[in-house]
């Protein structure tokens, strides 16, 4: 990652242990050969039709296996695994600027997988993708990595079947990692959960399954254009696939590193785990967990059936956000290379300060605020004129922990009137190349801005 005059040699490690990676991407992204992206949506809805699925929403005390802990109040599985809904106190930054608050939080230590298992054909880079159910996801049913399991998951906690393709990741003999990553989920509410984020090559033969496909990069860029197609997990591990292209930034390697530390240092995040009983500001009735003005999110309980999952029925508590989100990068071409304009977010469940797209938020929950007080340059993504938005798709959040929880995902062109290049305290111009190079180290990018940048490979070409 090299930049305007900064001479740091680029920590492209996926470059060293591979140099015609670059090259063998590019080549996968620019491969849209084969079966036609109609034929994929039409297996989905195949899986969708063969299988059985179903969501029902139900009160907290018909959950199975889950309770109320009496000391704390927090929702809890009895095997102790898993993971806990609970209360969370959270300060951030220092007087006199100092947001302080307290909400639930989904409590969840335990490091997953998320692997794409990837081999040549033809010369060509295809990823073993699935068609996997997840209870909170529109339409049930998308596109996910090859392996997508919390670690209670695939060690059989729930006495269910064995994950599919796991042993591509767990046993280093099977093939040769391309990119391994541990990364954050959602801040806002996860509490410092972090998934490893995995791609993996293989050379031999892999035993073959209904539920899952080999595609090209560029036959998934062609479906990230669909709405709700891909899912979180997917975007965030191929987010992963660095590529270099140019050494100009508008700022350095070096500037950049220390305007991210500058903000750290003066932005601490400080969280403290409390018990869910009596969270102030927070009620908790027979079906869900709501904020006392109907803001923000709620947490609810689910019955599920999936017949193509390790075990074919259980319950679960989820979060269901209060209406659609909005996830945007505003975009403006500096000196001929692509930049995006990237805020320094501090959100509470976050272990430190991530570089998030320029806009993320949900309208609905701050609508009752006066202009002034309206998150930056949301009304510039929200009402560009359709000339200047460049990628527009909805796609949900993690559909394993969140109910409907969808948002719009926009890229936009900005000019000079919209997004100077003079921003406010805590926005940053950064190149393409700055933003993907960072996604090989834990807690640079958040999930959002992972997504952001996999969508601007699919307009921009790798």
């Amino acid at each position: 990652m090299t930049a305007g005059g900064d001479t740091q040699a680029r920590p492209a490690l996926n470059a060293r242990q591979d140099s015609t990676l670059p090259e063998r991407v590019a080549r996968s992204a620019a491969a849209l050969a084969g079966e036609p992206v109609d034929d994929i949506h039409d297996w989905l809805r195949q899986r969708r039709k063969e299988g059985s699925f179903a969501v029902e929403r139900i009160p907290f005390e018909e959950l199975e296996d889950w309770s109320f802990a009496p000391e704390t109040g927090n929702l809890v599985h009895r095997s102790g695994r898993f993971f806990t809904v609970e209360g969370l106190r959270v300060s951030i930054g220092e007087h006199p600027g100092r947001r302080e608050w307290q909400q639930p939080v989904i409590v969840q230590p335990e490091v997953g997988i998320l692997g794409i298992l990837t081999q040549e054909f033809g010369g060509v880079l295809h990823f073993l993708m699935q068609a996997k159910m997840e209870p909170g996801n529109p339409g049930l049913l998308q596109l996910s990595p090859t392996v997508q399991a919390t670690y209670s998951n695939y060690t059989k906690v729930h006495n269910g079947a064995s994950v599919r393709y796991l042993e591509y990741f767990t046993d280093p003999s099977r093939g040769r990692v391309l990119s391994d990553v541990l990364q954050s989920e959602h801040g806002a509410w996860f509490h410092r959960k972090r998934n490893r984020n995995m791609i993996v090559e293989t050379t031999g033969p892999v035993a073959e399954h209904e539920d899952f496909r080999w595609l090209t990069l560029g036959q998934i860029h062609e479906l990230l254009r669909h709405d709700n197609t891909v899912n979180l997990d997917a975007r965030s591990v191929l987010a992963g696939l660095y590529v270099p292209s140019t050494p100009y930034a508008l700022h350095s390697d070096t500037e950049l590193l220390s305007w991210l530390a500058a903000r750290r240092s003066t932005t601490p995040i400080r969280s403290e785990r409390v018990p869910l009983s009596g969270l102030p500001g927070w009620t908790r009735g027979r079906f869900s967990i709501d904020h006392e003005d109907d803001l923000y999110f709620r947490t609810v309980a689910v019955s599920i059936w999936a017949s193509n999952r390790e075990v074919d029925h259980w319950t679960q508590p989820l979060i269901e956000p209060r209406g659609q989100g909005v996830v945007a990068f505003l975009t403006r071409t500096i000196e001929g290379v692509p930049h995006v304009l990237v805020q320094a977010r501090a959100e509470g469940g976050f272990i430190d300060v991530e570089l998030g797209p320029t806009v993320q938020c949900q309208p609905a929950s701050h609508a009752h605020l006066p202009a002034a007080s309206q998150p930056h340059f949301l009304h510039v993504a929200t009402t560009a004129p359709p000339s200047r938005i460049r990628y527009s798709a909805l796609h949900s959040e993690e559909g394993g922990r969140f109910l409907d929880s969808v948002s719009r995902y926009l890229i936009v062109d900005a000019d000079e009137c919209d997004a100077p290049l003079d921003v406010p305290p805590g926005f940053r111009w950064i190149s393409r190349d700055q933003l993907a190079a960072l996604t090989q180290y834990s807690h640079y990018v958040s999930v959002q801005a992972r997504t952001l940048l996999l969508c601007l490979n699919t307009v921009e070409g790798m």
